[in-house]
């Protein structure tokens, strides 16, 4: 594996020297392939134009996180930015120099990546989605169109997250496929449409579980799952950088909010039930989106574990019931003649 990092470490001092302007535009890439992105952007838009897709990018965007947590688990994936410090294959003084930058920090093992799981997962709903509501006599230049700028997408994400020394090429390929396929399974799955709060309940209950009970035997098998921390805190060149979020427990937490407040808002008495008109249904979307982000401004301490977990579940419920619940009763109330539109 060593030569295959070390030509990792290739591309990325070959990125971040002929790039060296495009930091901006390759952390912005970075961060808008993030889950996060799904959450607080996606979903309130695609809730309000077509719900199934909305559904379809929840569910797979929670199971391709979860999927990607137990791999990262198993696989003990190496960072090109600690790595580069800790090899035996270069000589004293001959290690190649990584820039960081703020989000380099990454705590959780590198393979496979998560942005590209995640990214390829969700673009991979939406362009089969958008397919699908054109119909089966789509022309071959739009279909083309979309696959292409899929690839594309792939690409630049997978280019940024290299140039940011949080992954090596080989993780970013791994990731884009696995996304890719746990998308297709996910599509395969009609009962999401129609799932009962029990359901949602159940699966939340299910995958936590499992991963939670996972990382019991993996530790009494003698595992130390955290020893991607004590790297982290080593090489990182500003402890600044080191964010709680970024742990595989957090995006556990987080997820699991999520499937939790996506279940109580559909089924919610004051949710929609998606016979909105299409002005009522531009309302429900822009107001959707301003308190989603008005949300996301909500930062807490992570000082405190407990409360910060907590906090970040809380958090990733209330961002899918504001779409799914708050926001149709808020109109239904202000305007009591829409109430059964919606």
């Amino acid at each position: 594996m060593d030569l295959l990092h070390s030509w990792g470490v290739e591309v990325c001092v070959h990125l971040q020297k002929s790039y060296a302007h495009w930091g901006a535009v390759f952390s912005l890439a970075s961060a808008v392939a993030d889950l996060h992105t799904v959450y607080f952007c996606l979903f309130p838009v695609w809730f309000h134009l077509h719900r199934n897709t909305a559904l379809r990018l929840i569910w797979t965007a929670a199971l391709v996180d979860w999927v990607n947590l137990l791999l990262k688990w198993v696989l003990f994936g190496e960072r090109p930015y600690w790595w580069v410090h800790e090899s035996h294959f270069y000589g004293p003084g001959t290690a190649p120099t990584l820039q960081q930058f703020p989000i380099t920090c990454e705590t959780g093992p590198g393979s496979p990546s998560g942005h590209a799981m995640g990214s390829s997962a969700v673009w991979y709903v939406m362009v089969t989605s958008l397919l699908s509501i054109v119909g089966t006599s789509t022309l071959l230049f739009l279909q083309m169109f979309l696959w292409m700028l899929m690839v594309l997408v792939q690409l630049v994400v997978g280019m940024s997250r290299v140039y940011v020394a949080t992954h090596f090429p080989h993780q970013m390929i791994f990731g884009v496929i696995s996304g890719v396929l746990v998308a297709k399974v996910v599509s395969r799955f009609k009962w999401i449409y129609s799932a009962t709060l029990r359901t949602y309940l159940l699966s939340t209950l299910f995958l936590s579980s499992f991963a939670m009970g996972f990382n019991l035997l993996l530790k009494v098998w003698g595992v130390d799952l955290l020893w991607t921390l004590a790297k982290c805190q080593k090489w990182c060149t500003n402890p600044e950088w080191i964010h709680l979020d970024s742990s595989l427990f957090a995006s556990l937490v987080r997820n699991m909010g999520t499937l939790f407040g996506l279940g109580f808002g559909l089924h919610s008495p004051l949710g929609a039930n998606g016979g909105t008109s299409g002005g009522l249904r531009g309302g429900l979307l822009v107001l959707s989106v301003l308190l989603v982000q008005l949300l996301d401004v909500w930062t807490f301490s992570s000082e405190n574990h407990a409360k910060f977990f907590t906090l970040l579940f809380v958090k990733s419920a209330i961002a899918m019931l504001i779409p799914t619940a708050l926001v149709p009763w808020t109109l239904s109330w202000i305007s009591p003649q829409n109430k059964k539109k919606l």
